[in-house]
């Protein structure tokens, strides 16, 4: 899930939105709907930022055990930047059903959703609804503030202190902040 960002005359347009990057990665599909505004934007294809956030969250400077800290926040993300272009919507059902099998298949203790438990009519009437369009990506730019650039011992013990919170995202950003050495700051 992310946000797709493209700059107009009238400031920034934004969406945002599910994709299914594609096998080399270098690709990623999408569908906005009709009357999303940046739909307009697409005649030709434009210059846009697709970004990523990962796990985030509030970091206390008392975690650290440290003297002389300040309150900060540790997050990871991945800004993907490339040209966007309308796709032909004779691609749309089968992005729908790969844009499906991926996430259907995360979902434990059920069988997958397909287009085939649809009816033909309702399915059609709801694809009427959004267009397939296509990021091919140029670069990818990772960003992330870990406490990389804290001592390990406090970095982890800020990793443990966000762990005792509550959330699966609190665990996933643990997770990270354990996996860094001395990076440096970012």
């Amino acid at each position: 899930f992310g946000t797709l960002a493209l700059n107009h005359a009238t400031g920034p347009a934004l969406s945002h939105l599910p994709f299914l990057l594609s096998a080399d990665g270098m690709q990623a599909d999408m569908h906005l709907a009709r009357s999303n505004p940046l739909l307009g934007l697409l005649d030709n294809p434009a210059p846009v930022v697709l970004s990523i956030s990962g796990p985030d969250g509030y970091v206390s400077p008392d975690w650290y055990g440290v003297e002389d800290q300040v309150p900060t926040w540790a997050y990871v993300a991945v800004h993907l930047r490339g040209r966007v272009e309308r796709r032909p919507i004779e691609e749309l059902r089968a992005q729908i059903e790969g844009v499906s099998a991926a996430f259907e298949t995360r979902l434990a203790g059920k069988a997958p959703w397909t287009t085939d438990k649809m009816r033909d009519g309702v399915l059609a009437r709801m694809m009427r609804a959004i267009l397939p369009v296509r990021l091919t990506i140029e670069s990818i730019e990772g960003t992330w503030k870990l406490g990389q650039n804290k001592p390990d011992a406090a970095r982890l013990r800020a990793a443990d202190a966000i762990e005792a919170g509550s959330g699966m995202e609190l665990a996933l950003l643990s997770a990270l902040m354990r996996s860094v050495g001395d990076l440096g700051e970012e």
